[in-house]
């Protein structure tokens, strides 16, 4: 696969497409003619990190310091962000989208490290990296979503259940390198779910009040029921197949490419893993 290469320049019309919906409704991303700046982000106040109240920095200082990128996070309340980054924009989004998750994954590399050198890394820390990267937050109010997802039923979940999505199912980017991946989608795109039940009437309430709600919820799954401990929790997401993310997928003959919706891969005698 072509290794992804972002825009080099800032390009708002890849950002009027359906999966950056929730950003346009709440910063309006969409209507930047340039390079949000830090101003623009720091625009917005974030609940405290170990005491500091969160502010996006220049990278430059963050540079000069010397610190581990975490423990400077967690010691300063300050986050490095390189300017015209898609990647560190889109993370400074979801700063402001789960204020409290985002603080309690820093607080768990910290706790990590504290446990080993920073050279050897722990399952619970690489899932709480690819966690932070390549998560989506599929919110059901039905159970019966789970396992279809997880056992690769992309026909049920996509085209026969299609009309519940938005009512019974939404899907919510946490993951801020699928922001920027999703910038230049492309086949084989590929996000990490996980499943968090919601109210029945969660979608009626206001964005906001929805993204207030699921950050509470990701603290409480994430520091009380462990749910990072490793990377088991999370499933694979083909993300241009989330309805309304990718005009494309409209068409049902869009699924059929079983490259991208791979079917999943049965256990045999010889083979004791589950990789999709």
């Amino acid at each position: 696969m072509k290794r992804f290469t972002p825009f080099e320049n800032w390009q708002s019309d890849c950002l009027r497409t359906g999966a950056f919906a929730d950003l346009n409704a709440l910063f309006s991303i969409a209507d930047y003619s340039n390079w949000p700046t830090l101003k623009d982000l720091n625009n917005h106040e974030i609940t405290n990190v170990n005491g500091h109240t969160i502010e996006f920095i220049d990278n430059d200082e963050f540079e000069a310091d010397g610190r581990y990128y975490e423990t400077f996070i967690y010691e300063t309340g300050k986050v490095p962000t390189r300017f015209e980054n898609w990647h560190d924009l889109f993370g400074a989004y979801i700063w402001q989208l789960f204020p409290k998750t985002k603080a309690l994954l820093n607080q768990l590399h910290i706790e990590e490290m504290a446990k080993q050198p920073c050279s050897q890394r722990s399952k619970k820390r690489n899932a709480l990296t690819l966690f932070d990267e390549c998560a989506v937050i599929l919110a059901v109010t039905d159970d019966s979503w789970v396992e279809p997802f997880r056992s690769h039923q992309w026909q049920e979940v996509f085209i026969a259940r299609r009309e519940q999505w938005q009512k019974s199912i939404r899907a919510y980017t946490f993951g801020h390198a699928n922001y920027e991946m999703l910038t230049q989608p492309f086949i084989g795109l590929t996000g990490k779910a996980l499943f968090l039940k919601v109210p029945s009437d969660i979608f009626c309430k206001d964005l906001r009040a929805q993204y207030d709600y699921l950050d509470e919820r990701l603290y409480e799954m994430i520091c009380k029921q462990d749910v990072l401990a490793d990377n088991t929790a999370l499933s694979p997401l083909p993300l241009l197949g989330v309805p309304g993310w990718h005009d494309d997928n409209s068409n049902p003959e869009f699924y059929a490419n079983t490259d991208y919706f791979r079917p999943k891969r049965r256990k045999n005698n010889n083979d004791k893993s589950e990789r999709a």
